[in-house]
C-alpha cells in the first residue's frame, strides 16, 4: 500500500501562509487498501458525492425507463450543476414529464454555482429559483421515483419515506453496511445526507465501477455522465473539465465542505477525498495529484486542468497575490 501526501499549502509570495491537510482512499476491484493520504478511516459527511448511487435503484427497477427520461436527464439526477440555462431547462423537463412543477421540489433556491449562470441572470434581471439549485436534478428524479411507485410525493425528502429508505437499502448494497447501521444527519438541500469513512465511500465506488462492467444500471450511470459533462457540473466547473479532459475515463462527483469521490471505470477503482477543513480551494489540486500518482494523468497537465491544479487567490483589486498548490 502506498502512503502519499496529498496535503495543499497557500502561499504568499515565497513563504506558506496556510494549509490544509487533506485525506484520502484508494481501493481497487477487490475492495483492498491501495494507497491513502492522512486517515483513510476518517469519517465524513458523503454529502452530493452519493447522488449516483442514489438514483440506481430508480434506474435498476425500470421505472425510469417508465417516464421516457434520456441520458441528459439521468444524468443530471447524479449532478451538483452549476444552475445554467441548460441545467435549468433539463430540471424543468423532468418535473413536467412527471406533473410536477418547481414548487414541488423540496430544495430551496440558491444563486448559479457559475460565473457564467450568474452573469446571464443578472443580464434577464431574474432572481435564481429551486430550479437553480445544484441538487434539483436529484429531487426531480426523487418526485418521479415516487410517483413511478405511487408512494406520496409531499415530504419525498423525509428519512423515513419510501424514497429515502429505497436509497439507504441501495447505499448499504455498495458500502457492505447494515442500512440500519448508517448515521444520517441532514444535507445541504433538505435530504438525509449520509456519513461514512473515506475508506467505505471508496469502496462504494470501486464497486460501482465493477457493476458498470457487467449490470445495465451501473454501467447506463455511469454512461450518462461521461456523454454528459456538462451536465456533471457546468461552465469551467471541476468535474466537468476532468471528465472531458479524460474523456469520460473518470467519473467525478463533487461535495460540498472539500468531499470528492472519483471512480476509475477500466481500472475499476474508487477513491474518497476529504480535505480536513472544507476549503474547496484545496480540493482540485489533491484529486488531480492523486490521479497523476496512479498514472492516469500525465505529469504535465493539460492547460484546462492546469488551471485547477495551482489556484491564483486574488485580492480586492483582482490581483493575484497568492496561490494554492501542493505542498509535495
Amino acid at each position: 500500500m502506498r502512503t502519499l501526501d496529498l496535503d495543499i499549502v497557500a502561499t504568499r509570495g515565497s513563504t506558506v501562509e496556510s494549509r490544509h491537510a487533506v485525506h484520502a482512499a484508494v481501493i481497487c476491484a477487490d475492495d483492498a487498501l491501495i494507497a491513502k493520504a492522512g486517515t483513510p478511516d476518517l469519517v465524513a459527511h458523503r454529502r452530493s458525492c452519493a447522488k449516483p448511487l442514489q438514483v440506481h435503484p430508480f434506474v435498476n427497477c425500470g421505472h425510469f425507463d417508465a417516464v421516457c427520461w434520456t441520458d441528459a436527464e439521468l444524468a443530471l439526477a447524479c449532478t451538483s450543476h452549476g444552475g445554467e440555462p441548460e441545467h435549468v431547462a433539463v430540471a424543468a423537463a423532468m418535473l413536467r414529464s412527471v406533473r410536477r412543477e418547481e414548487g414541488d421540489l423540496a430544495c430551496g433556491a440558491h444563486d448559479s454555482l457559475t460565473t457564467r449562470g450568474a452573469r446571464l441572470l443578472r443580464e434577464q434581471d431574474r432572481h435564481a429559483g429551486r430550479l437553480h439549485n445544484n441538487c434539483s436534478g436529484k429531487h426531480a428524479a426523487m418526485l418521479a421515483s415516487a410517483r413511478s411507485h405511487g408512494w406520496a410525493t409531499p415530504g419525498y425528502e423525509m428519512p423515513i419515506t419510501p424514497v429515502r429508505l429505497v436509497m439507504r437499502q441501495s447505499l448499504s448494497r455498495w458500502t457492505g453496511l447494515d442500512a440500519g447501521v448508517l448515521d444520517i444527519a441532514t444535507d445541504g438541500c433538505g435530504v438525509p445526507v449520509f456519513i461514512l469513512s473515506l475508506r467505505q465511500m471508496a469502496t462504494a465506488f470501486a464497486r460501482f465501477a465493477r457493476a458498470a462492467h457487467d449490470e445495465v444500471a451501473a454501467h447506463r450511470i455511469f454512461s450518462a455522465m461521461a456523454t454528459h459533462p456538462f451536465l456533471n457540473g457546468g461552465t469551467d466547473r471541476f468535474d466537468t473539465v476532468l471528465m472531458q479532459e479524460t474523456a469520460g475515463a473518470v467519473i467525478a462527483k463533487v461535495g460540498a465542505e472539500g468531499m470528492h469521490t472519483v471512480a476509475l471505470r477500466d481500472r475499476v477503482m474508487g477513491l474518497a477525498f476529504k480535505v480536513a477543513d472544507g476549503n474547496p480551494r484545496a480540493q482540485w489540486s489533491a484529486v488531480l495529484r492523486l490521479l497523476q500518482h496512479l498514472d492516469v494523468l500525465p505529469a504535465v497537465l493539460p492547460p484546462r486542468l492546469h488551471d485547477f491544479f495551482v489556484t491564483p487567490i486574488r485580492d480586492t483589486r483582482g490581483d493575484v497575490v497568492r496561490e494554492a498548490r501542493v505542498a509535495a
